[in-house]
């Protein structure tokens, strides 16, 4: 039989897919890792939020037992800060969680790459299926007419032979 005409085609569509799976499984572990750091500056966030509270009810304590103003002003001044630390920690997750939402598209955006890619591939399978079955017919309609035309000398041979 001959051979496919568009195999160099198939050949290329194969390799554009492998590397679009290729990219895929980059992208999914360049967003697991991302989703790890966010995970991690959310706890960094949470020992903030929580060292917040506890200073809060220390100075609600302190209130309470009318402790010095300078005392007081003291705790006030560090809650400040630590107010601050937390809207540094709130800032640091707000921008990780949008490179986490960059990433996820990035992902999508490859599957979505990948998924055509198969389908370009499919489509010349199907496509070679069909050209090798017309191939085929056209070959056993050749073979039958070589049968034909052999049979058909054969006879004018023998009918030669027969009548002279």
């Amino acid at each position: 039989m001959t051979e496919y005409p568009l195999q160099e085609l198939a050949l290329i569509k194969q390799k554009r897919m492998e590397e679009a799976e290729k990219v895929l499984r980059e992208k999914k572990l360049a967003l697991e890792k991302e989703e790890e750091k966010l995970g991690k500056i959310q706890e960094e966030r949470n020992k903030v939020k929580v060292h917040k509270d506890d200073k809060l009810a220390q100075l609600r304590e302190t209130l309470d037992k009318g402790s010095t103003s300078d005392k007081i002003q003291q705790m006030k001044q560090y809650l400040k800060v630590v107010d601050e630390r937390l809207k540094i920690a709130d800032k640091k997750v707000k921008d990780q969680e949008k490179v986490v939402t960059a990433s996820e598209a990035a992902v999508k955006a490859a599957r979505e790459d990948l998924f055509k890619k198969q389908q370009d591939v499919e489509k010349l399978d199907i496509h070679r299926k069909e050209w090798e079955k017309e191939m085929r017919y056209l070959e056993l309609q050749e073979e039958g007419r070589l049968t034909d035309e052999m049979g058909s000398t054969i006879h004018h041979i023998k009918k030669r032979k027969k009548h002279g």
